[in-house]
């Protein structure tokens, strides 16, 4: 049975192979750092019968939003500075990419940063797409690009609760 837990001494971060040597660099010599120190927080995609293996991996952070960098239509609605959630980092192993595993930790993240925005609040969920592909991947999730820049993409809290609910 596939889960999602916090990262942890017991994966095996130098087997994990995405494809992009800078996405399996900060697992295996970053990530745990990051955790520690409070900076991020890494969660991984495992299989119960193999906790060790990682199939996945996702990163999320705090971010401070800029709201004049938010499209029109939501820049108004908020103060000039305010907060979101980023997610930082999304990979999955080659071995197992293709199978809808992105989505289930992209979703993951989804319900996180809900539970940030029910303690503290927040403006939206927020990514930086490596490239266009990536881009258009978050596009089907409802992230809207950020006008200054095609690549930062953001996803309104109130779209977000409505894609957990639904």
């Amino acid at each position: 049975m596939l889960k999602i837990e916090a990262l942890a001494l017991r994966h095996e971060r130098q087997a994990f192979d995405c494809g992009r040597g800078e996405l399996n660099g900060y697992l295996r010599t970053i990530a745990r750092q990051h955790v520690d120190k409070g900076v991020s927080r890494t969660y991984v995609l495992i299989d119960d019968g193999a906790p060790q293996t990682i199939i996945g991996f996702m990163t999320l952070a705090l971010c401070e939003v800029i709201a004049e960098s938010l499209p029109d239509r939501y820049a108004k609605k908020y103060p000039k500075r305010a907060y979101g959630v980023k997610l930082g980092r999304l990979a999955v192993d080659q071995r197992q990419q293709r199978g809808g595993h992105g989505a289930l930790m992209l979703l993951h993240g989804m319900r996180k940063a809900l539970q940030v925005a029910d303690t503290t609040g927040i403006v939206g969920f927020f990514v930086d797409a490596k490239d266009e592909a990536a881009q258009g991947y978050y596009r089907r999730f409802g992230f809207i690009p950020l006008p200054d820049d095609a690549l930062r993409l953001f996803l309104p809290l109130a779209t977000l609760r409505k894609a957990i609910e639904a």
